[in-house]
């Protein structure tokens, strides 16, 4: 019997993946069906009653009574700004939030801000604004001259604000005083080498909640779900922190057709750690958008160099079948995954002082990472995925990567998107779910 449900409304592709409880505590993957997303028809609802349907036809399941979960990346996210005082601390600290949870960060600036980046904000029309800056009892002046330049553009979306806590309150009165809708949550930096990304991260997912209903059809999905609709970045990333909570620090990586994600949770080593120049939380999200194996595969090859892969475009398939096909898809999977790791992972550099050299590390230390997982089409579908994921298991050189002993999973079931979605709802469950998992791998490997 079906008792859990869960759909995933993707920008080409609807998932329903259906689950019961196997036994106290965990949920069995009983069945999957998909449907092309059909957001061109102006009613998303089409597609997710396609995917159902495929589902019960593959499974014979009855699904009228299942708890329904869902997530979407169907409205292309939240187009959002992030105003800071320094790009090194408040205004990364808000970029590191919004990513994850259901937001496009489309400009990012630091100090007061100026007329130009005024009008590029207009410009831009964000769904909602991030205004951060200071640590706590910290710098002043600056922020609320941002707010009060915010105040001024009429833009008629929400503001954010997780900035210096000592003027929460004056904020608050200059963006409301002109009718603002403003949003109070901690600093995002509230001392020096101290990331406060989770109380940022929750009240931009439920503004992501809050738009989302405006894609064609969502309305009525929210009537089939009593948790709302997440993000899908954001219930990605939260099935890799119960992954890691269950079993030990992991990377998840999902290679698509436009975009490569690296989702990772880890703390790192003490070595590389104690050589931060700046802080980085535990679970981090980035996005390549220029790395896809069919959207942007040309730039792939662009990238590598290789004029005998750019001669073998013409064999680039959305869905590959022949070998020739395979072979072409399985090289650009490779390169992307290669690229948007070593971009994600922290590089060692030399710095010179005046008592020497020293090294230092800018950037996220994946060397503490006990599992790579890849998921997604151009991974999961494409025959040789863990041997892509193992080549770039090198561990430290000029880039913390993962170690060499790294344990390799595929997630041909989707796994990361759908328990990420229940994870709100079950997270014990989606705790001993990845446990079952794991163990059901490693007794295969033996």
């Amino acid at each position: 019997m079906l008792e859990i449900l869960t759909i995933e409304i993707g920008s080409t592709i609807t998932k329903a993946n259906g689950f019961r409880r196997a036994r106290v505590g965990a949920f069995e993957h009983l069945a999957q069906g998909f449907a092309p997303t059909s957001v061109d028809a102006g009613d998303v609802g089409i597609g997710v009653e396609e995917a159902i349907a495929d589902l019960r036809v593959s499974s014979g399941l009855k699904v009228a009574d299942a708890d329904i979960h869902v997530n979407s990346s169907a409205a292309g996210g939240l187009r959002m700004t992030v105003h800071g005082l320094t790009y090194g601390m408040t205004a990364r600290a808000a970029r590191e939030a919004a990513l994850g949870a259901g937001a496009i960060v489309k400009l990012v600036t630091a100090g007061v801000l100026s007329d130009s980046a005024l009008d590029e904000i207009q410009s831009i029309r964000p769904n909602l604004v991030l205004l951060a800056g200071g640590v706590d009892y910290g710098e002043r002046e600056p922020i609320l001259r941002n707010a009060e330049r915010l105040a001024a553009l009429e833009l008629n979306v929400p503001v954010l604000y997780a900035g210096n806590a000592a003027i929460r309150q004056q904020v608050r009165k200059t963006l409301e005083g002109a009718g603002v809708e403003t949003l109070l949550t901690d600093n995002v930096f509230p001392e020096v080498d101290v990331l406060n990304i989770e109380p940022v991260r929750g009240l931009i997912q439920d503004a992501f909640n809050r738009h989302i209903v405006h894609a064609p059809g969502m309305a009525r999905l929210h009537e089939l779900t009593r948790g709302g609709i997440l993000p899908t970045p954001g219930a990605v990333l939260r099935g890799a922190e119960l992954f890691a909570d269950a079993v030990g620090d992991c990377l998840v990586i999902d290679v698509g057709g436009a975009t490569t994600d690296v989702h990772t949770v880890t703390d790192g080593s003490l070595e590389w750690t104690a050589k931060m120049t700046d802080p980085e939380p535990r679970a981090k999200r980035t996005v390549e958008g220029d790395l896809g194996v069919y959207v942007n595969a040309r730039n792939i090859v662009e990238l590598a160099g290789d004029s005998e892969w750019e001669s073998r475009l013409p064999d680039l398939q959305a869905v590959p079948q022949t070998e020739p096909q395979l072979e072409l898809t399985r090289w650009l999977c490779a390169k992307a995954v290669e690229t948007a790791i070593r971009r994600h992972a922290g590089v060692i550099t030399d710095l010179y002082t005046a008592t020497g050299k020293r090294q230092v590390v800018k950037g996220k230390d994946l060397t503490s990472v006990q599992w790579l997982i890849g998921t997604g089409g151009a991974l999961t579908r494409v025959p040789g995925g863990d041997a892509v994921l193992r080549s770039v298991a090198r561990g430290a050189g000029k880039h913390l990567l993962p170690p060499p002993d790294v344990r390799v999973l595929i997630d041909r079931d989707y796994r990361f998107s759908a328990l990420g979605t229940l994870a709100h709802a079950y997270p014990d469950e989606v705790r001993s779910t990845f446990r079952d998992w794991v163990q059901s791998a490693m007794q295969a490997w033996t």
